[in-house]
């Protein structure tokens, strides 16, 4: 069983800087994937960042430059830091992970960008 668990989304201006945690049960290692999605009411979800072992991360257009994915493998944590926030990256974030061919998210932290 895989769990993860997110931190560290709250209320930020614009401008601002958050970073989110995901902290997993047990080593990140044995995941075949791992990335951040973001969902806005009503809308679809979107990938923020996703990391494959062994290659650089992907971001989204909407994110370079201004978000990082980042891990401490010690801690089983995956992180994401968001700087230069914008009121449009106003949305639930999710962290993901792919297991034996098994997707697992967890229950998502509320990141809101004031503007």
């Amino acid at each position: 069983q895989v769990q993860l668990v997110e931190s560290g989304g709250g209320l930020v201006q614009a401008g601002g800087s958050l970073r989110l945690s995901c902290a997993a049960s047990g080593s990140i290692f044995r995941f075949n994937g791992l990335g951040w999605y973001r969902r806005a009411p009503g809308q679809q979800r979107e990938s923020v960042a996703t990391i494959t072992w062994g290659a650089c991360a992907n971001y989204a257009d909407s994110v370079k430059g201004r978000f990082t994915s980042s891990s401490d493998n010690a801690k089983n944590t995956l992180y994401l830091q968001m700087n230069s926030l914008k009121p449009e990256d106003t949305q639930g974030y999710y962290c993901h992970a792919l297991h034996t061919g098994t997707d697992y998210w967890g229950q998502g932290t509320q990141v809101t960008v004031s503007s």
